[in-house]
């Protein structure tokens, strides 16, 4: 009896190394240079007390929690490294040093990828021109007044272009100021005026004979 007794446990052991050497070619995950990252799941079996085998995530903090070893520090460690603490920790509890078989289960998801937020502004086009609306603007690159009618598509066949306006409200007094930009002769304000937020450029129509 003790001959079947020890013939199972050993037939049983290499059932088991099999099990988990295939399961590390079949994941590649538990290669000598793989380090483990919280999220991983690690499948842990103890020959001498099944019970106690299991699948363990490793926590947010790079730690896992096994029965009897409490605490053990997973991320960034081989598995062969953390096998090794879980069998130092584990051996108190048992005559002989047991035979604990570690392997990644599977691997911790891929994060999202980050999404940069753009913070845009918006000025507005109306008139004369081919793509009259709102224009958001990026905070960080920002428009001049000459990019903004390009971006808007430029001006119409009738636009009057030596008297475009630029209304701009002061938002701490409500009070509006119109600037004139002569585009035809270059009079006025610059063509490389920054805009602000809340800007209407105004693209008139030309008279008769203008």
């Amino acid at each position: 009896m003790a001959f079947l007794r020890t013939l199972r446990s050993v037939l049983r052991l290499a059932f088991l190394a099999f099990v988990l050497a295939f399961s590390a070619i079949g994941s590649g995950a538990t290669a000598d240079n793989y380090r483990i990252k919280a999220g991983d799941t690690l499948q842990i079996e103890v020959l001498e007390d099944t019970n106690l085998s299991r699948p363990v995530l490793v926590l947010p903090d790079g730690n896992i929690t096994f029965p009897f070893a409490g605490t053990i520090r997973a991320a960034g460690r081989t598995v062969g490294a953390v096998q090794s603490a879980i069998v130092s920790q584990l051996a108190p509890n048992f005559n002989v040093s047991p035979n604990v078989f570690v392997s990644v289960a599977s691997l911790a998801p891929p994060r999202a990828p980050t999404v940069p937020i753009i913070r845009t502004y918006g000025v507005y086009a109306m008139g004369e021109i081919n793509t009259p609306g709102r224009l958001d603007i990026d905070t960080k690159e920002g428009v001049t007044i000459l990019q903004a009618i390009a971006t808007a598509g430029g001006f119409s066949r009738f636009a009057a272009t030596n008297r475009i306006e630029l209304r701009r409200v002061n938002p701490k007094t409500g009070l509006e100021t119109t600037y004139i930009f002569d585009y035809k002769r270059g009079r006025g304000i610059s063509g490389a005026t920054p805009l602000q937020e809340g800007d209407v450029i105004v693209v008139p129509e030309r008279r008769l004979f203008e």
